[in-house]
């Protein structure tokens, strides 16, 4: 029966990244047949796993789905302050976590799945993987703006200047924009430095996957194609 390496065998099960994962062994969190285990430590489906006083299973499959987050949605798996969670919208058999957060006010493309590693290779900013947005600003877009922009922004307090992008105008008051990082709140703190404020900021693409015709709420699993290319975009071993 195939070995794998514990924190690898962790992301296989959907609980998280394997870089998490070696935290939660680290932190004593993880227990192999009732004992803690010593680094490096191997299994295979006749171990007993335990995370937290759960036991975990391998997944028999990848599941990615593409979901259109509404505006007054938090991203976050469990808030007990938050009014509207991800999973109050998806309901889905599969624990699933996102890949790349979009803000309350925000909405949008969110891809959702169990692999823990490809969420990560997904939001691992040197892979310079696409997510493409529509942003509406309280002023009108001009060309000043939008070379500023494309040339990328130092963001004082984060003390970051943001990689050059693509952008574009769409109409008086809004610009299409395609950045290959993510910072925290970037397209608003970029917006900002500029002097302008972000009224209403949607996500359409996120590397070769669109937002189309999906309506605020609406979800669904991607195909064997597209979760193939993803897998293979990122350079990510499928399991």
């Amino acid at each position: 029966m195939e070995q794998i390496r514990l924190n690898k065998y962790l992301a296989h099960c959907g609980i998280c990244s394997r870089r998490d994962a070696d935290k939660l062994i680290a932190q004593g969190k993880v227990l192999v047949n009732g004992q803690v285990p010593e680094p490096g430590r191997c299994v295979n489906e006749e171990d007993e796993v335990v995370v937290s006083g759960q036991r975990v299973r391998k997944m028999d499959r990848t599941v990615v789905l593409a979901f259109y987050k509404p505006v007054g949605v938090t991203c976050t798996e469990k808030d007990a302050h938050a009014e509207k969670i991800i999973s109050d919208l998806v309901k889905y058999p599969v624990r699933l976590t996102y890949a790349g957060r979009l803000d309350k006010d925000a909405e949008g493309l969110l891809l959702l799945t169990n692999d823990g590693n490809l969420i990560q290779a997904m939001m691992r900013g040197a892979n310079c993987h696409e997510k493409e947005y529509l942003v509406r600003v309280n002023r009108e877009v001009t060309s000043d703006f939008l070379v500023k922009m494309s040339q990328g922004i130092y963001l004082e307090e984060l003390d970051v200047t943001t990689r050059e992008c693509k952008v574009e105008k769409v109409n008086q008051y809004t610009l299409r924009l395609i950045l290959t990082q993510g910072f925290n709140r970037q397209i608003k703190r970029m917006c900002a430095a500029c002097g302008y404020r972000v009224r209403s900021l949607k996500r359409v693409r996120v590397m070769h996957i669109t937002l189309g015709n999906m309506k605020p709420g609406q979800y669904y699993e991607l195909n064997e194609e597209d979760v193939a290319r993803l897998y293979r975009d990122c350079g990510v071993e499928r399991f």
